[in-house]
């Protein structure tokens, strides 16, 4: 019996939300995401405060999240949705 479909990996990845580092220790990913990165996260973004009439501009952290999951796909030569081909 030959295989007819070939699953294929895809690796989805997204970053939390940019807030002051200190706080960043207790961020987790989304539900079924995988974080990453340790710590208090990358301190690669900007966060803001209002202040009456300005706003000021922080360096913040953020985590990377990951989720793996695989895309049904017919092998090679097949196709159709049930992957028969010829």
């Amino acid at each position: 019996q030959m295989k007819k479909q070939c699953h294929q990996k895809l690796l989805i990845q997204m970053k939390t939300e940019c807030v002051p580092c200190s706080l960043n220790l207790e961020t987790q990913c989304p539900a079924g995401y995988t974080r990453i990165t340790n710590g208090t996260g990358i301190p690669n973004c900007r966060y803001y405060l209002e202040i009456k009439t300005h706003t000021l501009s922080f360096v913040g952290c953020r985590h990377h999240c990951v989720k793996e999951f695989e895309h049904p796909e017919c092998c090679q030569g097949r196709w159709g949705p049930d992957c028969m081909g010829k």
